[in-house]
């Protein structure tokens, strides 16, 4: 077989959706429609391939990405297996990074939820083409209707529904196929009957959403359009080529439904990912750097070896790192250069990954997602290429972590195993930082939310076996810049002997309109008074002193300052005294500035039985919630509101008891808001 005939039949995607929406169970189903597994896997059973970490099994979530491969139809589908909620957003990101597809899972009462949302807007920024799959069409409220609405409010692409249910909640059994004209239905057991013509109560909608679905396609895609000015009509080979170039453009996305519990809808699921995401050979190459030049690997085996490290593991039979290889060929036992890191490493083991389970395989060819033994420094996103032909390829984003927690081991004789395994678990997940507070001596762990704080900490319990003291939860504030100051002077003066350092410098320094966008420098120096040279290492010094603000130490953001004079000296001057000069005289102008305490703030979706809404609406506001909307779904209320993340903690306690355990939230970061006052004395005072 040729290498294109083989790169032609890959598929790299992954599963995205909100939390509880049913990824894993989608995953399972197409494991067990391939054949790759020979019983159905249930989450609420702890018996799934994916979800095998006994934390994901006892809680009923995903936690960690997980890769799967299986086969359909004589293509490979190496499958990734995303978390939902939004504490493990990271995983996500670091899964989209090396995607070239990606299945979005819809709940059909629900829609597009708070998480959904966030996880297509990742999609968005890596350019990964998708498709839909709205789930559990077999429950009560159920409407795909409502669900395609919401992904064209929310998500604004065109969603282009190619089905139609057939039956209604408890009586959903499959699905008109609309650009087949047939009916796909399944036993109550879960097994496919063969296709049917469309049944005469459903014939007339079909053919309206047939002619909806034409017209839709027409709209968008220049090809279609000249064929249906001709002919009235499109075929259906016209209908699937538009909709595999829409996909891959995202003008549009590919609508199906189903019941993944009832394992109804998956196998046309399976049809329209290869039909409708691409092969490694349809994405551009990917672009790396090498000194400083930009370069392209294309999806050739033959060409130069560029691999990206997505996820590191460490298992009880070695540590496992996660490649996705752009290009070239890696060789069992061969070399490859670790460019993020600067070092040679040789490669034990190349496997084949299917959740915990492993094939050995000889080599890894450009287009696939392997898991690599042997590499000792490789880091989630580093490099390896070739050492002949090195290349940088941009690593995947880590978000800033916004929930700390102090932590310590309950004898002190641990105290070197725990500090082990917290650097463990930080090489494992970029997302979580391991620091010690200067002042206090503490060793603080911060990460994405609470939740994956809780779970790290019981990781650490778990698999290490030890005792862990863990202090309350503390969120990170910002300041930013209320009213800024003009002209503010400073002198950079030193003399201890021998060549001394000189600097002056005049700063503005005013807020932005918006604090999240974080820092700008300018100059306005005219006539050469601070070289320019200077002017970068006072820019450097500002940055310095961003570090540490006046009001509690914590970073700061939102400010723009600008150089508008200064002078220097003949001798004494250098790069060391204005950077100095700039560390210095921000931290001093800051002090003179107003400053304002920022908070993390979150969105909080609640979703309650009716009779409880006036209990938790005073809960929010209890909490300094700003309810910003409330509808009612299927007999429930949902209430939209803004939080301070500090004032979640512990809510999912109070929820259940205020509900009769029938409420359930989910949240997701918005960013930062200005803190009370009493927050902001509070902050202080905890600093000093």
């Amino acid at each position: 077989m040729r290498t294109t005939d083989t790169l032609a039949v890959v598929r790299n995607l992954g599963i995205l959706a909100h939390v509880d929406a049913g990824k894993t169970t989608v995953t399972e189903r197409i494991l067990y429609a391939t054949g790759t597994t020979h019983k159905r896997g249930e989450v609420h059973d702890g018996t799934t391939v994916t979800d095998f970490d006994p934390q994901e099994r006892d809680r009923g979530i995903t936690i960690f990405s997980a890769a799967v491969t299986c086969s359909w139809d004589g293509h490979r589908i190496n499958l990734i297996d995303t978390p939902g909620h939004v504490d493990f957003a990271d995983e996500v990101e670091r899964s989209l990074r090396v995607l070239d597809g990606a299945v979005a899972v819809f709940d059909a009462v629900a829609g597009v939820e708070p998480q959904s949302e966030s996880v297509w807007r990742q999609a968005d920024r890596h350019g990964v083409p998708r498709i839909a799959f709205v789930n559990k069409m077999d429950r009560a409220g159920a409407d795909l209707d409502a669900a395609v609405a919401s992904v064209r409010e929310r998500l604004h692409p065109a969603p282009l529904a190619v089905q139609l249910p057939v039956g209604a909640e408890d009586a959903f059994t499959g699905v008109v196929d609309l650009l087949g004209m047939r009916a796909l239905t399944w036993s109550d057991d879960g097994e496919a009957r063969d296709p049917a013509p469309v049944p005469d109560a459903l014939r007339e909608e079909a053919l309206r959403r047939r002619r909806l679905l034409e017209e839709a396609v027409a709209e968008l895609h220049p090809a279609a359009l000249e064929e249906f000015c001709d002919t009235g009509a499109l075929r259906t080979g016209t209908i699937t080529a538009a909709l595999r170039d829409l996909t891959a453009r995202g003008e549009a996305v590919v609508v199906l439904c189903g019941s993944a519990y009832r394992n109804r809808g998956i196998e046309p699921l399976l049809d329209a990912v290869l039909a409708y995401l691409p092969s490694p050979l349809d994405v551009p190459p990917v672009r790396g750097t090498h000194d400083g030049a930009e370069q392209e690997r294309t999806a050739d085996p033959a060409a130069p070896l560029a691999a990206l490290a997505f996820k590191v593991n460490a298992t009880a039979t070695g540590r496992l790192t996660y490649l996705r290889v752009y290009s070239g060929t890696i060789e069992q036992g061969g070399t490859v250069w670790d460019a993020t890191a600067g070092r040679a490493e040789r490669v034990g083991r190349i496997l084949r990954v299917t959740a915990d389970r492993h094939a050995r395989l000889d080599r890894a060819i450009a287009g696939d997602i392997v898991a690599v033994v042997g590499l000792k420094g490789a880091r989630a996103g580093a490099t390896l290429c070739a050492p002949d032909a090195p290349l940088m390829l941009e690593p995947p984003g880590t978000a800033e972590p916004v929930v700390s927690v102090a932590v310590e081991a309950l004898r002190g004789t641990d105290a070197g195993r725990l500090a082990s395994a917290l650097a463990r678990l930080a090489e494992e997940d970029p997302s979580l930082v391991v620091r010690t507070d200067t002042e206090t001596g503490q060793t603080v762990l911060s990460g994405m939310g609470e939740l994956h704080l809780e779970v790290a900490v019981e990781r650490v319990r778990r698999d290490h076996g030890l005792g862990v003291n863990v202090g309350r939860p503390r969120v990170s504030h910002r300041e930013t810049v209320g009213r800024g100051v003009s002209g503010f002077v400073h002198r950079h003066v030193k003399q201890d002997g021998g060549a001394g350092q000189f600097a002056h410098v005049v700063l503005d320094v005013e807020p932005l309109d918006d604090p999240e966008r974080g820092f700008e420098f300018r100059s306005t120096v005219v006539g050469g008074r601070v070289p320019q040279e200077y002017v970068r290492a006072v820019e450097a010094g500002c940055r310095d002193a961003l570090t540490e603000g006046p009001l509690g130490g914590h970073p700061v953001t939102g400010l723009r300052v600008t150089l508008t004079d200064g002078s220097t000296h003949v001798k004494d001057s250098s790069d060391t005294a204005f950077r100095a000069a700039g560390r210095f005289g921000l931290r001093d102008a800051l002090r003179t500035c107003v400053m304002v305490l920022l908070e993390p703030v979150a969105e909080v979706t609640v979703t309650v039985p009716l009779d409880a809404v006036g209990s938790v609406l005073g809960d929010l506001a209890a909490r300094r919630g700003r309810v910003s909307g409330s509808a009612t779904r299927a007999g429930a209320a949902v209430v939209t509101a803004t939080v301070p993340l500090a004032e979640l903690f512990g809510y999912a306690t109070r929820l259940r008891s205020r509900t009769q355990g029938r409420g359930t939230f989910t949240t997701r970061p918005t960013g930062y808001a200005p803190a009370p006052a009493e927050v902001t004395v509070r902050t202080d005072a905890l600093t000093r």
